[in-house]
């Protein structure tokens, strides 16, 4: 039994992760060979051998400036995560304000962030803030789409039954229409936590102390693209992880999830 279960789950890793890792290497793999074999100047396209060995004499510095990413990352999509679930609620309780507001979110979204960035930073500063307003922006309508369609994919005949018993309002809310937008909800999440990360380089690359962004404008102005694909690849690494992470907690949010996929 003990050595049955993790080869199971070594097993069903690999069916899952194994094209994409394929697909990965070989793209890298690819890569390597056109750069070696055409003798490509560094300066015009490094290898990925030359990115990892720039990019790990350069760890220190990459870390520091990935933790001040991280954080701006993390702040602003708990800020963006808690006003669209309130925004959410309203909407649902108060229908109205889903025809007065959501015009207006739909606005937020239209705005270019290469216009938006250098603004927000010029109105709150270079400091933390303006990069979690910037994630914010970035993240907060694909939430609120995805809790209200939620709410409203909520089978009509529970909720009838739920007042039939004199259930009230909010408390048909939290015990049919809340469950039913799980699914859409950690969906959002999905979606919004790609953006995350790049709103907040954006921020960084648009005026910023510290941080992913400010490291690729750096390593640009520097000449050193092998320095900036390596900022990128760990960009896109913590992307990963912050999407991973979303899908555990939907696990852990919806355990039942996991018994309708088991199905065969």
């Amino acid at each position: 039994m003990s050595i049955t279960a993790p080869s199971r789950q070594f097993a069903r890793f690999i069916r899952h992760a194994g094209p994409a890792i394929a697909s990965v290497s070989a793209l890298i793999l690819a890569w390597e060979t056109y750069v070696q074999l055409w003798g490509i100047s560094p300066t015009a396209l490094p290898a990925p051998t030359r990115i990892i060995v720039q990019g790990y004499e350069q760890r220190e510095a990459l870390t520091g400036h990935t933790i001040a990413t991280l954080q701006a990352t993390t702040f602003g999509f708990a800020s963006s995560l808690i006003v669209a679930l309130l925004f959410s609620i309203l909407i649902d309780f108060f229908r109205q304000l889903r025809r007065a507001l959501f015009p207006l979110f739909i606005i937020t979204q239209t705005l270019p962030l290469v216009a938006i960035a250098p603004l927000i930073v010029l109105w709150f500063g270079f400091g933390l803030t303006p990069k979690i307003v910037l994630v914010a922006l970035v993240t907060f309508f694909p939430m609120l789409v995805a809790l209200t369609q939620g709410y409203e994919a909520t089978d009509r005949n529970i909720s009838a039954l739920l007042a039939s018993m004199g259930a009230s309002r909010w408390r048909i809310f939290v015990m049919a229409r809340l469950p039913s937008a799980l699914p859409y909800f950690f969906a959002g999440l999905r979606i919004s936590i790609t953006y995350a990360v790049v709103g907040a380089i954006f921020a960084e690359y648009a005026g910023a102390a510290r941080g992913l962004g400010i490291y690729i404008l750096n390593a640009k102005n520097n000449f050193r693209p092998d320095l900036v694909l390596a900022a990128v690849f760990v960009s896109a690494t913590l992307t990963l992880l912050l999407f991973g992470a979303t899908v555990l907690l939907q696990r852990a949010a919806m355990p039942w999830a996991r018994l309708t996929e088991a199905r065969p």
